[in-house]
């Protein structure tokens, strides 16, 4: 087996927190219970996605600051926020609130773009500005901004009894350097880098190549992480953790691993080849053995460039099928990466 040239220091997990619409606490409970889990287990990170008019979470922020106070020791991050559906000052001081809370382990990813099927939502999300909402890079300078404490406003004082800051408050000290951005581009990791932020780097990228040339996924992925570290003042050192679906089934019921096999064959044509407009190329989902998935692991290009993972969970299975991938990923698989499970 071919070690990994970055031996693997931060293991973490991802999952959407699906919910039943006639129970949604009991989704939310179990993604609670899920992060839970990952700290007695030794993880070092649990990431929520985020989903809008959807069964899954819409308000990862929320979540987290409720997992705060349930957990003592892992990260808490988001994979990512959407920050089209956000206004970049109040969501600065919502990330500064939990990170307080935290004690520092607030991990916020995020993306830009346009809202999903903007056209169905725009008239709700902004009524009065959809036209001339601004949803490029510029939003997160904003959220950068505030949240590393460049003021928001030129006044601070007193009026009266009360005390007006001239930027986000509470401010918390540590978190401009803990902003995460999810890029599938070359162009997104060279802005991350240039921005001094961390890289999210996930299972889909874009094929940027003339259509009809052949696509690799692990040296497309390589690239952006090449560009990233180039740009960013941190050089080799900079962050970049990787969230590609991996499913062990060391301890799985064959019943279970008959599931995890057919959902990742039922995802498995759109890894072929580019998808849609955005040309989209999706890695394969990877269901195995520890050692087996190991082995594919060190086999892929961009793996071996990265020393933070954080496995994305699939999005439909139940909580006990959780509880078995997890306890995989840390008894089983994190050790056959050359990662000791934390006491």
């Amino acid at each position: 087996m071919a070690p990994t040239s970055r031996p693997l220091r931060k293991l973490g997990f991802l999952t959407i927190g699906l919910f039943d619409e006639a129970d949604p606490r009991q989704g939310h409970e179990s993604t609670l219970r899920l992060i839970e889990l990952g700290e007695r287990l030794g993880f070092d990170s649990a990431w929520l996605r985020h989903r809008h008019l959807q069964y899954g979470i819409s308000s990862p922020v929320a979540v987290l600051a409720a997992a705060t106070q349930r957990t003592r020791r892992i990260e808490l991050g988001t994979a990512v926020t959407p920050l089209g559906w956000e206004n970049p000052l109040r969501l600065a001081e919502d990330l500064a609130t939990v990170d307080i809370l935290s004690g520092g382990r607030l991990n916020p990813g995020i993306s830009v773009g346009p809202p999903l099927h903007y056209d169905r939502v725009k008239d709700a999300l902004y009524p009065d500005t959809a036209d001339a909402e601004d949803f490029g890079y510029g939003r997160v300078e904003r959220l950068l901004d505030f949240v590393r404490g460049v003021p928001a406003t030129g006044f601070k004082g007193v009026e009266g009894i009360e005390v007006f800051s001239d930027r986000v408050q509470p401010h918390a000290p540590g978190l401009g350097r803990r902003m995460w951005y999810g890029g599938g581009s070359t162009r997104s990791a060279r802005w991350a880098g240039e921005h001094g932020m961390n890289l999210l780097t996930s299972s889909v990228v874009k094929a940027e190549g003339a259509e009809g040339e052949p696509v690799d996924f692990a040296a497309i992925q390589l690239s952006h992480i090449r560009a990233f570290r180039a740009a960013h003042p941190d050089g080799e050192a900079a962050r970049v953790s990787q969230g590609l679906v991996v499913i062990p089934t060391d301890s799985a019921s064959p019943k279970q691993r008959a599931k995890y096999e057919e959902y990742a064959a039922g995802r498995l044509a759109r890894t072929a080849s580019p998808q849609g407009p955005a040309r989209l190329l999706f890695a394969p989902d990877l269901v195995g053995t520890s050692e087996e998935l190991a082995e594919r692991l060190f086999a892929h290009a961009a793996f071996r460039e990265v020393d933070e993972v954080a496995f994305a969970l699939p999005f439909s299975f139940a909580h006990e099928d959780y509880e078995q991938i997890l306890t995989d990923m840390a008894t089983r698989l994190a050790p056959a990466l050359g990662r000791l499970p934390a006491a």
